[in-house]
């Protein structure tokens, strides 16, 4: 038995010296982007942008207002002329698709989609949330400005300039445009649907979800293009407790809100979803281990092979975000007893949201949060649930394209994959296209990051050239494939 313990020191000892060698060998490196120095451009581009900001497209659940983005659609056909004289148009109850011809028909084409619908704009704002205004320090005020009209005129204007150059692309391209993203609704799906009918098979979609980021992990300085590799999936879940209810003088044993809250409390406190890492994880942390200036963070980060099992305990106490990246998450969101303060509810209930990791998807994650209601006497109902997304190949030469476009255009950010843990309209595209690369070339600062959804959305318009640039070579590098 000594010699056995000897043994397993021993070797741990030698594998801790691998990964200490391993991590003095790393090369460090800086993440850093600067935003464009040409203000004549940005002015000019701000003040395109600005129109598309200053036209209300909120959408709203149950009332579709197709003429509203149809208008929209105007909007658009005036900043950007020669994209709607010489592509062709299609339009999908307000949902907007513009195709470009490309030179060589056997190729599968790509498409470039950001979704055209905002969310309302509620609260004090220091500008008016539809006036796109600019600062004399280049921020664009005005709901859509992050989330994600940018996306749109960036897109737009990389084919409107291509066009007055003569450029003609090698494969078709397609300029996408839900106006539903907002609410889940049937925009994008709508889309797709155009796309099985015509038996369009898409070689690359390229989408937000991700973007250029500052400071994404405790530790890790610089800025980051997080490329999103999958989206998690959705469900939101209602469970009922039942009684006969009563008068709460006499109160039983129990009570519906009382079993409630002790289910609540045990998903609180035992955590019932399994905790593992993912190939985009497992790159994320091997492409950011350069850019710390913590050697115990870079041992680790670079050394997964070895502290993975530590890290998949610890991570999350460390970090809410990291650590919605290695499982399914549930959160209770809204509950309701009874309508007196004195009565006993025959029927409460308390809703959930969750998020589904791939490698334990909506049915087994469904499964294990219902048999933890039924100790609890407790019903569960689906309201809406979807499965998680395809994940992008990170050998595939889609993904090396975003990385070579990204290089070209933002030399000195790191590039780090990562796992949405939000919604989309990439998800909608699994069916046609098997490349769905989730990343927006908008550098947003953490304040910018945060007004999204919120008061004061805004952006730079020095972030747009760079952006307009990128989506250009995106277009010019399918004549690689």
């Amino acid at each position: 038995m000594k010699t056995f313990i000897l043994l397993v020191i021993f070797t741990l000892f030698v594998l801790l010296l691998i990964a200490i060698i391993r991590t003095l060998t790393l090369k460090p490196k800086k993440a850093e982007y600067e935003f464009s120095k040409d203000i004549e451009r940005s002015m000019e581009y701000g003040k395109k942008f600005a129109k598309m900001i200053q036209y209300e497209t909120e959408s709203h659940r149950g009332n579709p207002e197709v003429e509203k983005f149809r208008g929209f659609h105007k909007v658009l056909e005036e900043q950007f002329p020669t994209v709607f004289e010489k592509l062709e148009k299609i339009e999908i109850d307000g949902n907007l698709m513009m195709k470009w011809k490309g030179t060589d028909s056997s190729l599968d084409p790509i498409i470039m989609i950001s979704h055209i619908d905002v969310v309302p704009a509620e609260g004090e704002w220091k500008y008016p949330p539809y006036s796109g205004h600019i600062t004399d320090d280049y921020r664009i005020y005005g709901r859509g400005t992050g989330d994600i009209k940018s996306g749109v005129f960036s897109f737009y204007e990389a084919a409107e300039e291509l066009l007055k150059e003569g450029y003609t692309p090698k494969c078709d391209v397609y300029l996408g445009s839900s106006c539903t993203e907002e609410i889940g609704g049937d925009g994008a799906p709508k889309m797709v649907n155009w796309f099985k009918e015509h038996g369009i098979h898409l070689f690359m979609l390229s989408d937000e979800g991700g973007g250029l980021v500052q400071d994404p992990i405790a530790g890790i300085k610089g800025t980051f293009a997080a490329v999103g590799i999958f989206e998690k999936g959705y469900g939101d879940l209602k469970f009922s407790a039942r009684s006969k209810g009563g008068h709460s003088s006499t109160p039983p044993k129990n009570t519906p809100i009382v079993r409630l809250a002790k289910f609540e409390n045990d998903i609180e406190k035992h955590n019932p979803f399994k905790v593992k890492f993912t190939p985009a994880v497992d790159a994320m942390f091997e492409n950011i281990a350069p850019y710390t200036n913590s050697f115990m963070l870079k041992l680790v980060m670079h050394n997964l092979w070895l502290f993975k099992p530590i890290l998949t305990k610890v991570m999350p106490m460390i970090s809410r975000e990291a650590a919605a990246m290695l499982q399914t998450t549930i959160c209770f969101t809204m509950q309701q007893g009874s309508n007196g303060y004195n009565v006993i509810p025959q029927d409460a209930w308390v809703t959930a949201n969750l998020r589904y990791i791939p490698f334990q998807g909506r049915e087994e994650s469904n499964r294990i949060v219902k048999d933890i209601a039924k100790k609890y006497d407790i019903e569960m109902e689906e309201v809406h649930c979807s499965d998680p997304s395809n994940a992008l190949d990170l050998d595939g030469r889609p993904f090396h394209m975003t990385e070579e476009c990204i290089r070209k255009i933002f030399p000195n950010v790191g590039i780090m994959p990562y796992v949405v843990t939000g919604g989309t309209d990439s998800r909608f595209y699994d069916p046609v296209c098997d490349n769905c690369v989730r990343f927006s070339p908008i550098c947003t600062l953490p304040d910018q990051l945060a007004s999204m959804h919120g008061i004061d959305e805004n952006i730079y318009i020095t972030a747009l050239p760079l952006a307009v640039d990128y989506y250009k070579e995106l277009i010019k590098i399918q004549e690689t494939r």
